[in-house]
């Protein structure tokens, strides 16, 4: 993709900046919890995103996160075409690497979180359907999460308000996809009620990518009286996937649907049952501050079948080719709030503790039985492990002066894995062992007002991610055990920005940002579908972001998000160049770009209208070369995606029909949806459908 394919056509929607300067008023604040603070994000020295979800309205059906985080610079979520793996998730280039799931970048809905102690996280029960808005927390700040936390990303659910609100919509597309949903949300007396039920299926646009899912969300909102409230949330999801594999650039030139024999012969696929109850009761809301308490328990079972040939499971290390997890989690946290005058100006003090466990029992499987491939044999590994992570924390939010304010935070974390080994035969020891990791992370940043229309602002900040249990579940020079030997990523994070309001409902903001990490995880060996890791030394991402959103008068709303990344290794180190690896051999350089980050991409959307009569947008979606693998041995091209949708909105008395249709890589370009960062086969490509059309109806009543 040229430099001018990406940005020239996103750059089309920068003239109404120059009509939008005409009127500076300044916005009432709306306080947002992501920092813990009931500030304006405005106020912020952080880089906060916080994006209406208005579901169905863009004529998207409501699936993937990837559709409402449209706009959002230093963000980038893939939609892999693959529910086996989830989506692709990764913020200023934490959480790249991930292979499956969600690394490196924490995930919350209605407050809790949806991300495990060791780092791993989920997108597949986020409720979009009930979701209000998404606020994105990106840069230094994010470290005041713990573990893993390069970026956040938390998704709250509408509250229920005086007219009730019920929804029924259906939405089919091409690949027969199919969504069908129902939603109610109002008040009750005291409650507050927002229930949505959906049900996804997809014969996929790959082949052996067939999914079902089946999802329900419930938030609960009671008031207690005397400035207390008890929110309760249920969320459930039963989701069946068949996973098509990755392709190799030949068979992605040669035919971008197909699948590879072994994901017929084996019929991998992925099978998950989640459930999960949160309450979260609070008290003090006279101005004073406030106590918030926290807990959350869930259980989750995952089957996955995978392509591993039997004659690589003849060694008695080997853990089969079927993973069978089956376990609980859960947690609480404790939060005080505290607002006073200092030196005669306000000053708040949030002070709170959080404690997150998972038990987890892993089983493995042989995926054969004789001649017959594809099925649970014999057990090849059967172990129960746990991780616990226990935390402290302190944010101080003081105007110390008309013009300046000052945000100070620190967090203490202990993150403990332990493995007990209950499959001990000869060959196999007991591989039992435990690990424990402690970090100190503190936060600073000052804001200055210049200007009620302009902030200026700096901040810093200290982070870490340790090994995921997936990452320390093999060691490297292929003995028995837990790979106890990886040390957690450390990162120092700095951040300049602006903030500005040129009108009520426009807002541009830029950012500045590095990022320089030390013991960065990377692969060591990747041989008989299993991946080693190692660290490698140093590393560092650093870029520029900018964002434009608001009103632009006339019916037309922008939303535009346009990200500069260069993320490279700053150390050589070694990595594998034959396949199967079995031991990092070929010299990678300092300077060598850190693989499934694009040095530059951005999204715009740009429409107009509204719930009623004719409504429309365009979408534009640019993404550069995405190195796939440390020792940049191939990338994936850069594309330019359109979108564009069309939709009209009538009253039939009480009752609204809406109506939409949206059609997708309108050009019908040939892309790479999403890179499977070092597959061990060198089936790096999961590519993207072309042009696609989806139609949908909903009534609101």
């Amino acid at each position: 993709m040229s430099r001018i394919g990406a940005w020239g056509a996103m750059a089309v929607a920068w003239w109404p900046l120059v009509l939008a300067a005409q009127t500076v008023t300044e916005l009432p604040p709306v306080p947002v919890q992501a920092l813990r603070l009931d500030i304006a994000p405005f106020d912020l020295p952080a880089a906060l995103a916080s994006v209406p979800v208005a579901t169905g309205e863009s004529g998207k059906p409501g699936v993937n996160l990837s559709e409402a985080l449209t706009g959002v610079p230093g963000v980038l979520v893939r939609d892999r075409q693959n529910h086996a793996q989830d989506a692709q998730l990764s913020i200023r280039g934490f959480g790249a690497r991930a292979s499956f799931g969600v690394r490196g970048v924490r995930l919350y809905a209605d407050g809790i979180p949806a991300t495990m102690p060791d780092g791993q996280g989920q997108l597949s029960h986020f409720a979009l359907a009930a979701a209000d808005r998404i606020d994105v927390l990106r840069g230094p700040f994010s470290a005041l999460y713990g573990n893993s936390s390069g970026g956040v990303v938390q998704l709250w659910s509408a509250e229920g308000g005086p007219v009730p609100v019920r929804t029924l919509e259906a939405f089919a597309g091409a690949d027969a996809s199919r969504r069908v949903g129902a939603a109610a949300r109002g008040l009750a007396g005291l409650f507050d009620y927002n229930l949505a039920l959906n049900r996804f299926t997809s014969d996929g646009y790959r082949a052996h990518s067939r999914a079902r899912r089946t999802s329900g969300n419930a938030r609960l909102g009671i008031d207690l009286g005397a400035g207390r409230t008890l929110t309760l949330v249920l969320n459930t999801l039963a989701q069946q996937a068949r996973d098509p594999l990755g392709l190799d650039r030949a068979q992605w030139r040669a035919e971008p649907s197909q699948a590879v024999d072994a994901a017929f012969a084996f019929d991998t696929r992925k099978r998950v049952r989640q459930q999960q109850l949160g309450a979260i009761w609070q008290a003090g809301g006279d101005g004073h501050g406030g106590v918030r308490l926290m807990a959350y328990a869930g259980q989750r079972a995952v089957m996955q079948v995978l392509p591993i040939p039997p004659a690589a499971q003849q060694s008695p290390l080997s853990a089969g080719g079927v993973i069978d997890l089956d376990g609980g989690y859960g947690g609480v946290d404790a939060r005080w709030t505290h607002r006073v005058q200092a030196l005669g100006r306000p000053l708040e003090l949030v002070l709170g503790t959080s404690w997150d466990a998972q038990d987890q029992h892993r089983r493995g499987y042989a995926n054969f039985v004789g001649d017959m491939l594809g099925v649970a044999g014999a057990l090849r590994r059967d172990e129960r492990d746990r991780v616990h992570a226990f935390d402290q924390y302190a944010q101080l939010y003081w105007r110390l002066a008309e013009r300046w304010s000052l945000l100070l935070g620190a967090r203490h974390s202990e993150v403990a894995f332990r493995t007990r080994d209950r499959y001990v035969v000869a060959g196999n020891p007991d591989d039992s062992g435990a690990v424990r990791y402690r970090a100190t992370t503190p936060v600073a940043g000052i804001d200055y007002r210049p200007d009620p229309r302009l902030r200026l602002y700096a901040s810093y900040g200290e982070g870490f991610e340790t090994p995921t249990f997936n990452e320390l579940g093999y060691r490297r020079d292929g003995g028995s055990g837990l790979a106890l030997d990886l040390r957690p990523v450390r990162s120092r994070n700095g951040e300049l920005g602006l903030k500005w309001r040129p009108r009520e409902a426009l807002g541009v903001e830029l950012a500045l940002f590095r990022a320089d990490s030390r013991d960065e995880l990377a692969v060591a060996s990747n041989h008989d579908g299993r991946s080693t890791y190692r660290n490698i030394g140093r590393s560092r991402r650093q870029g520029a972001e900018l964002a434009v959103d608001g009103e632009l008068g006339a019916g037309w709303r922008l939303r535009l998000g346009l990200t500069w990344l260069d993320a490279r290794f700053r150390d050589r180190f070694l990595a594998c160049v034959e396949r199967p690896c079995l031991a990092p051999d070929l010299p990678v350089p300092a300077g060598t770009r850190i693989p499934g980050v694009p040095r530059r991409y951005g999204s715009l959307r740009l429409e107009r209208g509204g719930e009623l009569g004719w409504r429309g947008g365009i979408e534009f979606e640019g993404v550069g070369a995405v190195p796939v693998d440390d020792r940049n041995s191939d990338a994936a091209p850069g594309y330019l995606r359109t979108g564009v949708d069309l939709g009209y909105g009538l009253a039939l008395g009480a009752t609204q029909l809406r109506l939409s249709a949206r059609v997708d890589n309108l050009f019908d370009r040939r892309l790479v949806g999403a890179v499977i960062v070092n597959d061990g086969n060198g089936r790096y490509y999961e590519p993207a459908p072309g042009r696609s059309l989806t139609v949908g109806l909903r009534l609101v009543f």
